[in-house]
């Protein structure tokens, strides 16, 4: 979710992944149905979910049957609550990673879904113009098999003509500003986000870019040489497709270019900095201080030429990223266009690309065993296209209005925990808890749905044209960007929509943001035991509302403006904090070598410890003096745990958990269970944890920051 808005501080529970799965041969007759009735005894695997019906855990909300009892919560609490879940729950061969949390419910949001698109694409009286037929023509327009084979590469042909016509280093810099909002690549990713010191105001913002593996260290890494080496290959596939001369000799001046690049960017620890990336600069500016690449003609190409002033992220790498595009011939500059062209279009061209692009992006690096279905693959295109208009009747067929309003008190009593705390730090000065105070009385919720829908009707969809909608869809969006650049910031827009399965905090908002896809078991369940929905979606609150003060979202004020609104003795204090929390995840070594990097992961890392410890708080607030019951042997403050673990209940595969570790601000999900858990006094005291255990730590040794 970071990625939705450049520039600002986005905490999102978890990014975005591929959200469909295989079919699974059981399945809910009713809304009763419980996961317990399909995790039968002696079933060997579960590797799906294909109803709409929403699932249900045990009989108070917690799939007992699930958990692994000869592993000691103290070694191993994710074992503890999940592990013969995780034994008998299989990867879909076309995912790189499966669980019952966002696994699963990803998977019920695609086939609700595909029921609803299969209801529009049925009816013969959908009215040209709306939303409905859009919906179902891009949808039609994916499974238009027969003419997208008969079109092949025909579609890239007018791209590749344009990208052999730029003929000159300032011919390309202008060819990189047309591709912003549409099909192309640039060493510059360019957009339009809330300026983070005046946020009603919208700013430019650009910053490092140009590399086609997932960050800097699959070119730098001794751990992705194998990676680089496929990469290289897939290159030379994709360029000998299109007909590109000397595939295999290109390509390998394309990856030595892309490996110049990757030495230049800051590492993904170091652009999570607020301060370090937000930089105010001129056209002008930026051009006099990166030579060698045609600032003007690139800003220009894509309109943005006008504007006073920008935000220039990564700015010390901007300088070096120019100075490589200028020494580059440009022969090697127009095949790399050429290849980020036919490398993003693939999805939307025949078979043979489509495959080829397949096999390395989700088989090379992400392990997957099978590509998605067609009909799955045209659902989320469709999806993409016309988010909110199908959010839209998402929300009216399979979102209770009731769960509104128990999400409401949910966040109130998260309020109301974490205020109580922060009176109670003995770190942090009287003035710095009044400005803490101020900001969370500030927050804004958002809860399921906008209160306003996009509109589409400037979108043109055809049944007949899927490369032509995919591109018609991008250059909307760019349109919409463009059209608010100058406008006030609309603080009643949301950057995910209901259907998504995820959670987020935008601090130039101050907001916390809950899709109607997530107020779902295991996360959120009314029949439930209320212990078990504050470990699941009152953690989750808890999360989303810690991020407002992680390392980086303390940052901002109630209002959102960048600034520093702490004394320099609690800031020291904090970093101290947060210092020793880093020690303990940097220790974390998921795979043989490849350890957890804490500078990257530190803002999620301080979210889920936040939404423990507030959300337990909460929890206990909400029992007003009474004691918890006992439900099958375990106390109220074993099933808030419980409940906290059981939605990271998931599994990856070996590639797509290395790409996680490498390029995600959220630790893997074994470690969101133990990491925080082992840090909370009442979590040693529910399961009486004793020294000696492997992720004890001594009273003295557990962070606590908020």
């Amino acid at each position: 979710m970071k990625s939705l808005l450049i520039g600002a501080a986005l905490g999102a529970l978890l990014l975005p992944a591929a959200a469909s799965a295989q079919d699974h041969d059981h399945g809910c007759i009713d809304e009763a149905c419980t996961i317990q009735s399909i995790f039968q005894e002696g079933d060997a695997a579960f590797t799906g979910y294909r109803g709409t019906e929403t699932p249900h855990y045990g009989t108070w909300g917690f799939d007992a049957s699930g958990m692994d009892r000869s592993v000691s919560p103290g070694d191993n609490f994710n074992r503890f609550a999940n592990g013969l879940a995780l034994d008998r729950t299989v990867i879909p061969a076309d995912r790189s990673s499966y669980g019952i949390s966002f696994g699963l419910l990803r998977e019920l949001s695609d086939n609700r879904v595909k029921a609803m698109i299969d209801t529009l694409v049925a009816r013969t009286d959908l009215q040209a113009g709306t939303d409905e037929q859009k919906i179902a023509d891009a949808y039609r327009s994916y499974m238009d098999t027969a003419r997208i084979e008969a079109l092949d590469a025909q579609p890239l042909q007018p791209y590749l003509t344009a990208i052999r016509a730029a003929d000159s280093h300032e011919a390309l810099a202008a060819y990189m500003g047309q591709t912003i909002g549409g099909l192309g690549g640039s060493f510059f990713g360019t957009g339009i986000t809330t300026d983070q010191k005046d946020p009603d105001r919208y700013v430019v913002s650009t910053s490092q870019s140009g590399l086609g593996l997932p960050n800097r260290d699959y070119y730098l890494s001794p751990l992705f040489a194998e990676k680089k080496v496929k990469y290289e290959a897939y290159v030379a596939q994709m360029l000998e497709m299109v007909g590109w001369d000397d595939p295999a000799g290109t390509a390998a001046a394309i990856v030595a270019l892309e490996t110049k690049i990757a030495e230049a960017h800051w590492t993904p620890a170091e652009s999570r900095d607020r301060d370090r990336t937000y930089n105010e600069y001129t056209i002008q500016r930026l051009a006099a201080d990166a030579p060698g690449f045609d600032w003007a003609g690139y800003f220009g190409a894509a309109r943005l030429g006008d504007i006073p002033r920008l935000i220039a992220r990564q700015n010390t790498a901007l300088p070096k990223i120019a100075a490589i595009y200028a020494e580059t011939p440009v022969a090697t500059l127009q095949a790399w266009q050429a290849f980020q062209t036919v490398d993003r279009a693939a999805p939307r061209l025949s078979q043979r690309f489509s495959d080829a692009q397949w096999e390395f992006r989700s088989r090379e690096l992400s392990g997957a065993l099978e590509q998605r279905s067609r009909d799955k693959r045209g659902i989320s295109f469709a999806d993409g296209a016309l988010g909110e208009a199908v959010g839209r009747q998402y929300v009216a067929e399979y979102f209770p209005a009731e769960s509104k309003a128990r999400m409401e008190q949910l966040v109130a009593n998260l309020r109301t925990a974490l205020s109580h705390r922060i009176e109670g730090y003995s770190w942090m000065s009287a003035e710095t808890k009044a400005a803490a105070q101020t900001k969370l009385a500030k927050f804004t919720v958002k809860i399921a749905y906008p209160d306003r829908w996009r509109d589409y009707s400037d979108l043109e969809v055809r049944a007949d044209d899927l490369f032509g909608n995919g591109e018609r869809a991008s250059r909307f969006r760019w349109e919409y960007d463009l059209a608010r650049l100058n406008a006030p910031v609309d603080k009643t827009e949301w950057g995910m929509t209901p259907q998504t399965v995820n959670a987020y905090y935008n601090s130039t908002n101050n907001e916390i943001v809950f899709p109607a896809a997530i107020l779902q078991p295991p996360f959120f369940d009314p029949e439930a035991d209320p212990a078990i929905n504050y470990g699941g979606i009152g953690a989750v609150i808890g999360h989303e509302i810690g991020h407002g003060f992680d390392d980086q979202g303390r940052k901002s004020d109630g209002d959102g403006v960048l600034r520093d609104w702490w004394t320099p003795a609690d800031a020291t204090a904090f970093n101290a904090l947060t210092t020793r929390l880093g020690a303990q995840y940097g220790a974390y070594e998921p795979l043989p070598g490849h350890f957890i990097n804490p500078g990257l992961t530190m803002g999620e890392n301080i979210g889920d410890a936040s939404g423990v410890a507030v959300g337990l708080e909460a929890y206990q607030l909400s029992l007003n003096g009474a004691e918890a019951p006992v439900l099958d042997g375990f106390t109220g403050d074993q099933r808030f745990f419980l409940g906290w673990a059981q939605v990271w209940q998931s599994k990856s595969r070996e590639d797509a958990l290395k790409n996680r570790i490498a390029t995600d601000s959220h630790s893997p999900d074994e470690f969101r269970v133990i990491g925080p858990l082992r840090n909370v006094d009442a979590w040693y005291e529910a399961f009486e944890v004793q020294p000696g255990t492997r992720y004890y730590l001594a009273p003295e040794e557990r962070v606590r920051i908020w």
